[in-house]
């Protein structure tokens, strides 16, 4: 398993279509900054959208596919400052134009991401606030952008199944364009490329429980310590055992956060010997015992949720 395919399957992203819309002038689409990533594209006709400033303006055009990170409220209207309504709102407005109703009405397609845990928190705060990708950027994406024009046009049965997956493609096919081409994509993913770091990353990240040692990883590299250890720490910007540890402890942070995994299984998978080493590592890099961190998150989350639903 590559290192990001590894970074979106622990990220464990949920997506799916919430807003299949035919749209007439004059329209516009307020959408909550609580949305971790929202993903937006046009078949037919143009949209615009933008962010609670001025200059965050973006023409949204088919053949294109525009990324928003959760944080501030985005809208997305007819022209720039429409007045945008909520989903709900906004879509007992639209429920009933037809794409062939109006010539001159926007289709668009709205997509929304969760992701878990810390895995997924690093992915995010590697994109842009807002990113577009033209598709003549990228052929599959160019691929998954007609696919998804056509069945956005008519309604199929098993539609919402066949947006929802085509709206993955689309998500992995984005974030590997833009990690590409991004001079700020996370120095993993650039140091996975390396062929000299390539092959020990990749030997970490599935086997986190390994007891690794710098002469064996150097030995996977084909490199002697000492130049694994210096290309190691030019590329990732650390020494390779704090880039393990770091690794394991945003494992076990997820493992903390999301699952019911005991102390002792959790010190094992990533790998300690035994509970207490496991602790006393915790203690060091976050200021307070695993048991302590897991529940005070988790009493966090709960009060997050009970927030949200009771505001909804």
């Amino acid at each position: 398993m590559d290192l990001l395919t590894d970074h979106l399957v622990r990220a464990r992203a949920t997506g799916a279509v919430f807003a299949r819309t035919v749209a007439e002038p004059p329209w516009g689409l307020r959408l909550g900054g609580s949305i971790q990533l929202s993903v937006h594209t046009v078949v037919r006709g143009r949209g615009y959208l933008w962010l609670n400033t001025p200059d965050s303006t973006v023409e949204l055009i088919p053949g294109s596919v525009t990324l928003v990170r959760g944080g501030p409220d985005h809208y997305i209207g007819h022209e720039p400052g429409a007045a945008c309504l909520e989903p709900e709102e906004f879509r007992a407005r639209h429920a009933q134009t037809r794409p062939g109703d109006n010539p001159q009405a926007t289709v668009f397609l709205c997509g929304a991401y969760q992701f878990s845990g810390d895995v997924g928190s690093g992915l995010l705060d590697a994109l842009p606030p807002v990113m577009t990708l033209s598709a003549a950027d990228d052929d599959p994406l160019r691929d998954v952008i007609t696919l998804l024009s056509r069945e956005l046009v008519r309604t199929e049965l098993a539609q919402q199944i066949v947006l929802d997956r085509l709206l993955d493609l689309l998500l992995v096919l984005a974030i590997r364009s833009d990690f590409r081409r991004s001079a700020t994509a996370p120095r993993w993913y650039r140091a996975a490329a390396d062929p000299r770091l390539g092959a020990a990353l990749q030997a970490m990240h599935e086997n986190a429980a390994h007891p690794w040692t710098v002469p064996e990883l150097a030995d996977i590299s084909g490199l002697s310590r000492a130049a694994f250890a210096r290309v190691f720490r030019e590329a990732l910007g650390q020494a390779p055992m704090q880039y393990l540890t770091e690794w394991r402890m945003t494992i076990a942070r997820d493992h903390l956060r999301a699952d019911n995994l005991t102390l002792p299984q959790i010190a094992d998978a990533v790998g300690y010997g035994s509970p207490f080493a496991f602790a006393a590592a915790f203690r060091r890099h976050h200021g307070e015992p695993p048991g302590t961190w897991r529940q005070r998150e988790r009493a966090t989350a709960e009060t997050r949720l009970l927030t949200t639903h009771h505001g909804s």
